[in-house]
């Protein structure tokens, strides 16, 4: 058997990025020169260094357990560490030899009545109790993509769904009237080399529809964000950053989009033209997220620590809010614009205000990174204005918080998922939220009980979960290249 560094390197990159390092994921791809490699990513499956690391693990397994004579002895099972620790592989033989000692004795059982230890294979079953497991029949999986998809969302207006993927390409899946995986569209992201258009072969870091559902903004890792018609075709592509860009937004007007880039900085771009309107270099290390409060007003976060709210034609932030004490991993205005929230790689959850300097909450619960958080559609100026205004958060910790703002507290904590939790949406009615971990499930609950309401185990971790906009269908998008929508209708 025999490997080179660059292929190590590219699957050491790969995992980062399953994992959702995305930052070291991008900095390692660099220091390694992953892009000058000529491995063909779209043919390595997801979780392939793990999947090899599990393989030398029972291998070494193996070599402890079988006797010379070719029996078989019974082992504890090796941890990772201890499979890499000669003193430990060693005791084990030891141990195991006596163990076979002891059982090809005659008696099988000790003056206690106790038999002699034997092999038992233990299996973990997920919990679906108290949620109904949603049929494969209202299930409809989106084959195409050759790569992991880290984002879906759907058309503000009808039933279109977008995906991005590490292949290099957004889709459009058309789902209106049950359409099926064969009607898609193709958004291949190209730059131009030597006259020519090539594949950038980067990944798909985001999208966004506009509010009227006309157009779709793209961003990738090769450093250009870009805007398509419905129909497939390249309306723009929007130049300037110097590097990936990993997130972008319209406002609600329509006549802006926000971008945030390992450059440390963000832009706002006019859609019409395709140009630079304002570049803000206020941040000391690559900008993670943006979100707009007006049209003309925007957060952004970093991994910097730090969050600033900027306004066009300003050359200062209008307020920064200074509280993490690691990376801003994303933040979210709440519907009226009031109030910002942030979470991070520190566990904690805040909730900041343009009044004051300090946070309003400082929410500690989770016990691992928290990587990212969703508002409730509903409160005052939203279509569910009787309806009390939530915050959800998504963590490392293989939870979902729900959290009650105005007085700060957690209502529920949903503990059904097992792996950690990528993604969460609110139905549109708020009545719902949906939640996708790495675990491969997507589970449904209802928002006020906290109870599970339905669940779907998909084939791969999930990155996205996303809410058509009757609140009739969830899209996901997975670490195996799938996508799928379930059918919520009766």
């Amino acid at each position: 058997m025999s490997f080179s560094s660059d292929e190590v390197n590219f699957l050491v990159y790969r995992y980062l990025q399953e994992s959702g390092f995305v930052h070291s994921a991008y900095t390692f791809g660099i220091e390694s020169h992953i892009s000058q490699s000529n491995i063909n990513g779209a043919l390595v499956p997801p979780a392939a260094l793990l999947n090899i690391i599990q393989k030398g693990l029972q291998y070494t397994e193996a070599e402890i357990s079988i006797a010379e004579d070719g029996s078989e002895r019974c082992i504890e099972t090796l941890s990772l560490i201890d499979a890499v620790m000669p003193d430990v592989v060693e005791s084990r033989k030891q141990a195991a030899v006596k163990t076979q000692n002891v059982k090809s004795e005659p008696s099988n059982t000790n003056g206690e009545g106790e038999t002699s230890q034997s092999c038992t294979n233990h299996t973990t079953n997920m919990e679906v109790d108290g949620g109904v497991e949603i049929p494969s029949s209202k299930a409809t999986i989106l084959r195409g993509h050759e790569s992991e998809v880290f984002i879906c969302a759907w058309n503000p207006t009808n039933d279109l769904l977008a995906s991005g993927s590490g292949d290099s390409t957004a889709r459009i899946w058309n789902m209106n009237d049950n359409s099926n995986s064969a009607n898609q569209l193709v958004l291949r992201h190209c730059i131009q080399r030597g006259g020519t258009e090539v594949p950038s072969n980067k990944d798909v870091t985001s999208l966004d529809w506009n509010c009227e559902g006309t157009l779709l903004a793209t961003g990738s890792y090769d450093g250009y964000a870009r805007i398509w018609s419905t129909d497939g075709r390249l309306v723009n592509t929007l130049g300037q950053h110097k590097g990936p860009i990993f997130a972008l937004k319209w406002n609600k007007r329509g006549n802006y989009i926000l971008s945030a880039g390992v450059d440390k900085t963000t832009i706002i771009w006019d859609a019409s033209t395709g140009h630079a309107k304002e570049q803000f270099a206020f941040h000391s290390a690559p900008a993670l997220d943006v979100d707009w409060q007006s049209n003309q007003t925007f957060a952004s976060c970093s991994t910097d620590q730090c969050i600033h709210v900027c306004r066009l034609g300003m050359d200062r932030p209008m307020k920064t809010f200074q509280g993490h004490t690691n990376e801003v991993n994303a933040i979210k205005w709440d519907p009226q614009g009031q109030l910002l929230a942030s979470c991070s790689d520190d566990m904690t959850l805040k909730i900041w205000s343009m009044r004051q300097d300090s946070c309003v909450h400082d929410l500690q619960a989770h016990s691992k990174e928290i990587y990212t958080i969703k508002w409730s559609p509903t409160g005052p100026g939203t279509n569910n204005p009787n309806v009390p205004l939530i915050l959800s958060s998504a963590s490392f910790d293989s939870t979902v918080r729900l959290w009650e703002v105005e007085r700060g507290t957690c209502i529920h904590t949903l503990t059904k998922h097992q792996e950690p939790v990528y993604s969460v949406a609110f139905s549109p009615d708020g009545k719902y939220l949906a939640s996708g971990s790495f675990d491969k499930c997507v589970h449904i609950w209802n928002v006020q009980s906290g109870s599970l309401v339905h669940s779907y185990k998909g084939t791969g971790g999930i990155f996205e979960v996303c809410w058509n906009h009757r609140g009739d269908k969830v899209g996901a998008s997975a670490s195996d290249g799938s996508v799928f929508v379930l059918d919520l209708r009766k």
